[in-house]
């Protein structure tokens, strides 16, 4: 295959499902922290009066649920294939997003985020390698590409969402939308199939026990644990800029809801140029050297976030780290399926987004009780940087510990 043709991308209807999957998830995701302050007030956990810990605790009840999820949903998907059990857990996430709506208390805003973290955890562990089957050739190009989506949502959702809000319209209209927008995905995923354009599902179905033993291997190799951290490293970097920045630009630059929600798109704008511009531009052997590179800027730049005073600055530099932050997530699991070339590439995945995900509700709980103890989110923007310093250690240490070469088997190393 000459390089032109290497560089072509191609999309079926299971792309666009795809798509569509992470638009809708990543719209679901951050609907609540666009619109804390004013939720907030309204069940009352003010977060300018000590509420910032409980506003960051709605994020591990969620976290919790995806994670249990998501060890648990390689076994469906082996029975039953992942394109159903995809689809049933986006209309289960749509439920629980919808429930969020009619919530009338903290108490009840929480068992249904945690709904829909039941059907997050399906998504967040089956999506990628769902696009890693769709496209086994160059699987880095179109998971970074798939990946951008979520970014496009939250772009989406957090201008409309925030011009809505300073309007006047409520927020539990814009998430009770968000819910029905999950039956578009749903669709495409479960009608019917049309003849010769089949989801290329595992051949024979797997008992659980098979799931398990390939679970077991993975486990016990002991490079997949330096994937494992830097993926924790690389949720907990990424969400605690997803969940606060709107609330701390609400809350230190006394902004409407608009321009909190214009601040997290300015970095999801950046991780959307960044992941599209590397699922076009990347070749799978350079994945390590832009795992450490953006890492090694994205500290740079977030070392500046407690110190900016000016807003439009504050959105700079909120780009610059989106741009920064983009590859980590998609490129670690790819990457991960380099080194590690026997294991089950399902399971890893599931394996390494049950790392992601609680990085994601750990940091962000963590950076509201910072907030809260030292009267303000500020310094708490450390945690970012600090992440992504792990992260690049943990990345490295696995090269130079192995060196160039993949392991053989998954238990190998054990």
């Amino acid at each position: 295959m000459n390089q032109s043709t290497s560089r072509k991308m191609a999309f079926g209807r299971y792309d666009y499902a795809s798509f569509l999957i992470f638009l809708i998830y990543s719209a679901g995701s951050v609907a609540v922290p666009v619109s804390l302050v004013i939720l907030a007030r309204g069940l009352h956990f003010r977060l300018d009066n000590g509420g910032l810990s409980a506003g960051g605790a709605l994020q591990l009840g969620r976290t919790a649920a995806m994670v249990a999820s998501m060890l648990l949903c390689g076994v469906p998907a082996g029975r039953w294939g992942k394109r159903r059990t995809l689809g049933l857990s986006v209309v289960l996430m749509g439920l629980g997003v919808g429930f969020c709506s009619l919530a009338p208390s903290y108490s009840i805003l929480f068992l249904s985020l945690t709904l829909a973290g039941v059907g997050e955890g399906v998504i967040e562990g089956l999506t990628t390698p769902f696009v890693q089957d769709l496209h086994p050739q160059e699987p880095g190009r179109y998971i970074n590409f798939s990946h951008a989506f979520w970014s496009v949502g939250v772009v989406i959702t957090v201008l409309l969402s925030g011009a809505l809000l300073a309007a006047g319209v409520s927020w539990r209209i814009i998430i009770a939308v968000i819910a029905l927008l999950a039956l578009l995905p749903a669709s495409l995923l479960l009608l019917p199939e049309r003849a010769g354009h089949a989801f290329p599902e595992h051949p024979l179905q797997r008992h659980g026990m098979v799931v398990w033993d390939n679970a077991r291997a993975i486990l016990q190799t002991k490079r997949f644990w330096f994937f494992f951290a830097a993926m924790f490293m690389a949720g907990g970097g990424e969400f605690c800029l997803t969940f606060w920045s709107a609330s701390y630009i609400q809350l230190h630059f006394h902004a409407t809801a608009w321009t909190g929600g214009a601040g997290t798109a300015w970095f999801a704008v950046g991780m959307a140029a960044g992941r599209t511009g590397w699922g076009y531009l990347l070749h799978q052997r350079h994945l390590l050297s832009l795992i450490l590179c953006s890492a090694l800027a994205g500290i740079v730049f977030a070392l500046f976030l407690p110190w900016i005073t000016h807003l439009s600055l504050f959105f700079l530099l909120l780009f610059l780290i989106g741009i920064a932050t983009a590859p980590f997530w998609p490129s670690i699991q790819s990457y991960s399926t380099d080194r590690l070339v026997r294991a089950d590439t399902t399971l890893l995945f599931i394996l390494l987004a049950c790392a992601g995900v609680p990085g994601c509700g750990v940091a962000t709980w963590l950076m509201g009780y910072i907030g809260n103890q030292l009267g303000g989110l500020g310094k708490a923007f450390y945690l970012v940087p600090a992440c992504y310093t792990l992260l690049a250690l943990l990345i490295g240490g696995e090269r130079l510990i192995w060196g160039r070469q993949p392991s053989a088997a998954p238990n190998a190393e054990a």
